[in-house]
């Protein structure tokens, strides 16, 4: 029988096969090491893509500590791996509140130079305990778009105290991790959760940002009727020319089978919507936090409750029974497996390559968020489409030219 390390070092091992893009961005660090003498602390969901990144860091020469960004989201055979293999992971699947935020002090406490974010739980923790914020941060880097809501929320009220490179805003990030990661692993996870079909369902995505647009893309793929709610008008239009059905969530509680939420913001689904619920509607949540489902209404409302499959919660509220996935959390990380493998990909080149760019510049940088530079944005997708043995066209120097030079015409 395998060890729970053992489990965890060959869930790793088949990573690695599939991210060939790091592969090679962890060659160049093993020849450079960019990172010689140098702290790394990260907060991300532990699990194998995620320690191939840790082990490409230690490749560059950093010396790592990593624990996780949701209490639920870790993979405790992975974490153990990576503890055999000498990092400092203080993840663990299943953390009380206490416990989780005990970790990220562990994290902070290891006084990082730089930071690797997935909600910016650990970045606030570096601002806000009294102790913890005179640890000296050359410069952060962060994955999510929650996390850089509130980053950027922090630059504008002048608290921020070192840069952050907004990793999510990279084009190699988020319109492949947010879009084609978060559409298949969402789905995913409601899929294993329930085991029910969505031919044929009504499914509800609440929210039409990229995170939102690639699991309806999924779920009309999967044969669901698909009705998207929105509060931006732009993004509602889209979603309507996208050949969705858009309204208001009080009109989609109504006829929903199944709930997606993807917006980042909280109470998207609450008393109100709950109560005008069909029998047996499933309820799940993609976003970062497990607020946009309001659980303490959904509390209030039932009068009693109980786990009927593994992440899978039975509510009873009397006239009809509502099914809550993964606590309300992450379903595609608490109940599956995360964003493929090839996704991540990109995604972990873009936050290794940030990570050298603040070690590189750091003493150029202000305290404020900045996107990846598009040179290594543009080096990630070159190396992706080199490891999928695609080429492409180059533009001729008359075109260059062309394009360059206003007084070209007809």
């Amino acid at each position: 029988m395998q060890s729970e390390s053992e489990r965890g070092r060959r869930k790793i091992e088949w990573a690695e096969k599939h991210m060939k893009v790091i592969a090679r961005i962890r060659d160049e660090f093993r020849k450079s090491k960019p990172f010689r003498g140098l702290k790394i602390g990260m907060a991300l969901h532990v699990e194998a893509k995620t320690a191939v990144l840790v082990l490409t860091l230690i490749d560059g020469g950093a010396d790592v500590a990593i624990t996780g960004c949701n209490p639920m989201s870790s993979q405790d055979d992975v974490s153990e791996a990576l503890r055999e293999m000498g990092v400092k992971c203080y993840a663990r699947r299943g953390m009380s509140e206490e416990e989780y935020y005990s970790a990220l002090r562990k994290v902070a406490s290891f006084k990082p130079d730089i930071v690797i974010d997935d909600g910016a739980d650990l970045i606030f923790l570096l601002h806000t305990d009294r102790e913890l914020s005179k640890v000296n941060v050359m410069g952060a880097s962060e994955e999510t778009t929650t996390g850089i809501i509130r980053l950027r929320a922090m630059e504008r009220e002048g608290v921020l105290r070192f840069p952050v490179i907004a990793v999510n805003d990279a084009y190699t990030k988020y319109l492949f991790d947010n879009r084609y990661g978060t559409g298949q692993s969402a789905i995913d996870g409601v899929m294993r959760s329930t085991n029910l079909l969505l031919a044929g369902k009504c499914v509800v995505v609440a929210g039409y940002g990229w995170c939102g647009r690639g699991i309806a893309m999924r779920a009309r793929g999967m044969g669901a009727n698909v009705v998207v709610t929105e509060v931006d008008e732009i993004r509602a239009l889209e979603a309507v020319m996208d050949g969705f059905r858009v309204m208001p969530m009080i009109e989609a509680a109504k006829i929903g089978d199944f709930f997606i939420t993807a917006t980042g913001d909280r109470d998207v689904i609450r008393r109100e919507h709950f109560s005008v619920m069909k029998d047996g509607a499933v309820l799940a949540n993609a976003g970062h936090f497990n607020v946009e489902i309001n659980l303490d209404d959904l509390e209030s409302l039932s009068r009693s409750k109980r786990v009927i499959r593994d992440n899978v919660t039975e509510y009873d509220l009397g006239s009809k029974k509502l099914y809550l996935l993964a606590e309300g959390r992450l379903v595609n990380l608490v109940a599956g497996d995360g964003h493929p493998v090839e996704v991540m990909d990109m995604s972990f080149s873009d936050q290794a390559l940030a990570a050298r760019y603040i070690a590189e510049n750091a003493s150029k940088l202000e305290n404020r968020v900045y996107r990846l530079p598009e040179e290594l944005d543009r080096k990630v997708a070159r190396l992706k489409l080199e490891s999928m043995g695609v080429s492409i066209d180059e533009l001729t120097e008359e075109q260059k030219a062309y394009l360059s030079d206003w007084r070209q015409g007809t």
